[in-house]
């Protein structure tokens, strides 16, 4: 099975308009997975066949705001979703500040090839934005983990932990890149000059940098029922706990806490 994820930030004020004829279109396709669509853009991730993927995403493309639309994609032998929705939202990776448009201001884009230079420079910031129990599972050595349980904490972390004319240069990461649109965009906001985020994420990191010549350290959570993968985007070692939803380890999964479907070590007190 195909896994394809994308987005965009782009002014869509029809935004609404636009959810049935996609979500029609992948009902046909026999497509699963999900897409939000508002205002200032779009953000999906899909699993099927190439043929299906293909067909969905030609579609978008016809739409002029769309034409380049960037795609990553990767393949599992695992069921990933249950079935389609196409969602509207306010916000396609919530922030909670309305002011922040990533289509008038971000940080400076680092290809995966020159990432190690950036995380190896010692006058550079390094924050994986992400949530904590993302971080747990795996991230670039010497990143800071803001410790936040969703991302709209981070406007706060960087208020109390950040300050432009200490902190330079700031360069930070996340699963596809997404969070790092918005993130670069309020701390340009804020004052700080300069600013710089991973192209593609994490993820593309992982698809382009070899192993022997990665810095990444673990596996990076996905939001599907992958849970995780490795190098190469290969499917990983971990399982989701079905009673709270948090991702369990192999050695999480032996422990006595652990029943499929009732409890784990991380919620079985509760």
């Amino acid at each position: 099975m195909l896994v394809a994820t994308f987005y965009k930030f782009v002014s869509l004020p029809d935004h609404v308009e636009l959810r049935s004829p996609i979500l029609e279109l992948c009902q046909a396709q026999n497509l699963r997975g999900t897409i939000l669509l508002a205002q200032e853009g779009i953000n999906g991730t899909l699993a099927g066949s190439r043929d299906a993927i293909d067909t969905v995403l030609d579609h978008l493309r016809q739409d002029s705001r769309f034409a380049d639309l960037s795609v990553k994609e990767s393949e599992t032998d695992l069921r990933t979703f249950d079935r389609i929705k196409v969602k509207l939202k306010k916000e396609i990776v919530t922030l909670g500040c309305p002011e922040v448009d990533p289509t008038r201001q971000v940080g400076t884009y680092v290809k995966p090839q020159d990432w190690n230079e950036i995380l190896s420079d010692p006058d550079v910031t390094v924050i994986d934005v992400r949530n904590q129990f993302e971080v747990s599972i795996g991230s670039f050595k010497g990143a800071i983990d803001p410790k936040t349980a969703s991302f709209r904490q981070f406007p706060d972390y960087v208020q109390s932990e950040l300050d432009p004319t200490q902190h330079k240069k700031v360069a930070m990461f996340c699963t596809g890149g997404i969070r790092c649109e918005k993130a670069s965009s309020y701390m340009l906001s804020q004052g700080f000059e300069e600013v710089y985020h991973l192209e593609g994420g994490i993820l593309k990191y992982l698809e382009e940098v070899p192993p022997e010549a990665s810095l990444w350290q673990g596996e990076c959570f996905v939001f599907d029922q992958r849970v995780a993968v490795t190098h190469g985007l290969n499917d990983g070692s971990y399982e989701m706990c079905q009673a709270c939803g948090y991702p369990l380890s192999q050695t999480d999964q032996a422990s006595s806490h652990y029943h499929p479907g009732e409890s784990c070590p991380y919620c079985a007190e509760t």
